[in-house]
């Protein structure tokens, strides 16, 4: 699982480094002899784009602890377990890597230290997207292989979305929350059957959670789900209410991106959250096909322009207008994320020309 990828711990291992054979061979750095991770040397035309971008503008990617994103965020190979103690630091300082999505508290609610100790490793502007534990956020409890084994009792618990995942986000990484996820998981067909009981329970969540503005003012809650049936009014409804936003979930669970954008019009103005799953060409279950295909996730190997091109618009559109943006991108959406970070920001760019009122000096 991929609560696995990621030690609870930040203190460097105390097991001596091995002897070197008489012909030594090169090895990936590991955590025993290698504490710190070095970024790639800055790209001075990844500098010029990142400069051309908005400050309420944040990209980034689904966790960092990636081998193969040597060449391209890290500068030579290190160990999984290094990345993921010590990479955080290397990753913030990429150009365009203004926030990244904390995806391991999904599997274990990830305390106040933890996260604590993840926003000391990043610059003051940095910003941090967390998703919920599936404690609260999946109505089932699953077995090794995903599937549902029972009801999960604690399934939207108002007080344990508090205690177990905001206060800790809020305590820990303080005005570096970005946006909190509630990702729902896929809801059984019974619970679908009881959607408006279902609607009532998450907005008496939603309402009862801590406020963010406080501690951290560009802090958002937003919410993602992985069953079409919720893209209604009444969902937009409970969200309003609440003062939640919608979280755009690019995955092939859910109808294409231009199909949920309704959504997002219908709660405007607020800021955008998107994640950009999984190539929808994987469909519904394919996310491990995906992962196996892409790895180590070094090159951009199914491209979508269609997907692409419609995210760069929203975004481009939300952040002129003022409003904040939040836009992290998983391996599986097109084989390596911080390539398509790039790509996206080529994109929002190219857009935000286009937006922007022509200049009368230079038509003199």
């Amino acid at each position: 699982m991929q609560n696995s990828l990621f030690d609870d711990d930040f203190e460097d291992t105390d097991e001596p480094a091995p002897a070197p054979a008489a012909a030594p061979v090169p090895r990936k750095r590991t955590a025993a002899r290698q504490a710190r991770v070095l970024p790639m040397p800055t790209d001075p035309a990844l500098r010029a784009l990142a400069s051309e971008l908005p400050p309420n503008l944040r990209l980034g990617t689904s966790s960092w602890s990636f081998p193969g994103w040597a060449g391209t965020v890290w500068e030579g190979e290190y160990e999984q377990s290094v990345l993921s103690k010590h990479g955080l630091a290397a990753y913030a300082q990429h150009p365009l890597f203004r926030a990244v999505s904390i995806d391991r508290s999904f599997y274990k609610p990830v305390t106040a230290i933890q996260f604590a100790a993840y926003a000391a490793q990043v610059p003051e502007d940095f910003r941090f997207t967390v998703k919920a534990p599936s404690l609260v956020a999946d109505a089932m409890v699953r077995g090794e292989d995903g599937r549902g084994m029972q009801a999960n009792p604690a399934f939207l618990d108002p007080a344990l979305a508090a205690t177990e995942f905001v206060q800790p986000a809020l305590d820990g990484l303080g005005h570096k929350v970005g946006a909190l996820v509630i990702q729902l998981s896929p809801l059984p067909g019974p619970m679908l059957a009881r959607m408006p009981e279902v609607l009532e329970r998450l907005g008496a969540m939603l309402r009862s959670l801590p406020a963010l503005q406080p501690i951290a003012p560009d802090g958002v809650i937003a919410v993602e789900v992985r069953n079409p049936e919720f893209l209604t009014s009444a969902f937009c409804d409970v969200l309003r209410d609440a003062g939640a936003t919608y979280c755009l979930g690019l995955h092939s669970k859910l109808p294409p991106i231009e199909a949920q954008l309704p959504l997002l019009r219908a709660l405007w103005p607020a800021p955008l959250v998107c994640r950009w799953n999984l190539n929808r060409l994987h469909g519904a279950y394919g996310y491990e096909d995906a992962k196996a295909l892409y790895e180590p996730f070094d090159r951009l190997l199914d491209i979508d322009l269609d997907t692409r091109a419609t995210l760069a618009r929203v975004i481009a559109g939300t952040i002129r207008a003022g409003q904040r943006a939040y836009v992290t991108v998983s391996n599986e959406a097109e084989g390596s994320a911080p390539l398509t970070v790039q790509a996206l920001a080529e994109e929002i760019r190219r857009r935000l020309a286009e937006l922007s009122p022509p200049d009368p000096d230079r038509s003199r």
